[in-house]
């Protein structure tokens, strides 16, 4: 194999990218998805986000895989949060950033690291030697360039495991709530699978948001109006305009999504009579829902439950799709029936010494998070058996 880096996607080109994913049908990892990152400025000069794409090639230079990775200045929009260790290397006159994350932009969701054709869901154990190979090269490269660290986010577990017997890698792991479809008919049926108590405070969830006037549109990204998204793009930066911040992607990011996989996109709308006052933005393919952005610009009680989980769960049931990952935090979710589920991060970490200390903090967090993980189990809403 030879690998060869780029900093941008038009360098590399839609053709060999495309060859290199082959039927990945992971939403994250399809050239648009990146090239809409790129174009519309969300990434780039004057973001903190500069992109490396890794493109592995067989000898004979024919495209296998791609690893999408940046050189951060910062660690705002990654969701594995490691700010307390910049904190550390500031006050000891070192520098932390730049950095590398191997990760997808401002996307909490666990899947493949490595876009490939040769494991196109990312579950094969057989190619797990791409993500050991170019671990190696994320080193080397890092060492080069006298870099302080890589850090490979919401990997799959058992790319983490096999990572982590290279006794350079620390492990670290983090506690998502996911939603597993079980041969769900409709939502009645859904529902049949709770306690009596947590199924009446579901129904009752959904009903508040009833009597309140609202009703919920679901729509396709390729069937959505430029107004739509103009609407939408205005829910969600009210979300981070409440905590005093600006969302990290721009309008054109979006609007070039739904022109360019839109049929990877659903967009949940709320309406109060003809008015829309919220919007639920996923990405989902062939087994996965991926619950994203969400903003509203009027309060109602039980909407946020309803536009970001409940419209999902029964689009699921619909198409049939197995799994929906609605993002990170939210201990809210387990009562809608979603189950704790381990996320998990590889770091590398230049300095001996930092690395020693990050390697305790990491060991105790992962005590703390698998005794939470346990506790949260006996929180969720389904009959015991």
């Amino acid at each position: 194999m030879k690998a060869q880096w780029f900093d941008s996607v038009e360098k590399l080109g839609r053709d060999r990218w495309n060859t290199a994913i082959g039927d990945t049908a992971y939403p994250f990892a399809q050239f648009d998805f990146h090239l809409a990152l790129e174009q519309s400025n969300s990434i780039g000069e004057g973001t903190g986000w500069y992109p490396e794409y890794l493109l592995v090639t067989e000898d004979d230079d024919q495209p296998i895989a791609i690893a999408p990775t940046y050189l951060k200045t910062h660690s705002q929009g990654e969701f594995v949060f490691d700010w307390s260790w910049a904190d550390a290397y500031q006050r000891y006159g070192m520098a932390y950033f730049p950095k590398r994350i191997w990760a997808v932009p401002f996307s909490p969701v666990t899947g493949p690291r490595v876009f490939s054709q040769l494991d196109p869901t990312g579950e094969s154990q057989e190619f797990g030697h791409l993500y050991t190979a170019l671990a190696d090269l994320m080193t080397d490269a890092n060492k080069a360039r006298d870099f302080s660290s890589w850090h490979l986010l919401f990997t799959k577990q058992h790319h983490a495991e096999l990572l982590v017997q290279k006794p350079e890698l620390l492990h670290r792991v983090s506690c998502q709530f996911h939603w597993f479809n079980r041969d769900y008919k409709d939502m009645t049926h859904y529902f049949s699978t709770f306690s009596s108590r947590k199924r009446k405070s579901a129904r009752k969830e959904r009903e508040k948001v009833a009597s309140q006037g609202i009703h919920l549109v679901r729509k396709l990204g390729n069937e959505l109006d430029k107004e739509e998204i103009g609407f939408f793009y205005q829910c969600y930066q009210a979300t981070y305009a409440k905590r005093g911040q600006e969302g990290y992607l721009t309008q054109a990011f979006f609007e070039q999504l739904v022109d360019s996989i839109g049929d990877k996109v659903l967009l949940v709308m709320a309406f109060r009579g003809e008015q829309r006052v919220a919007a639920s933005w996923c990405f989902f393919d062939n087994h996965s829902l991926y619950g994203r952005y969400w903003g509203c610009i009027e309060e109602f009680d039980c909407l946020h439950f309803e536009a970001c989980y409940y419209q999902g769960i029964e689009f699921c049931i619909e198409r049939g799709l197995q799994h929906f990952d609605p993002g990170t935090q939210g201990e809210h979710k387990i009562a809608r029936g979603f189950e704790p589920v381990f996320s998990h991060s590889i770091h590398y970490i230049e300095h001996s010494g930092f690395r020693d200390a990050i390697e305790r903090f990491c060991d105790e967090e992962t005590t703390a998070v698998r005794e939470y993980h346990q506790d949260t189990h006996t929180l969720l809403p389904f009959k015991q058996t």
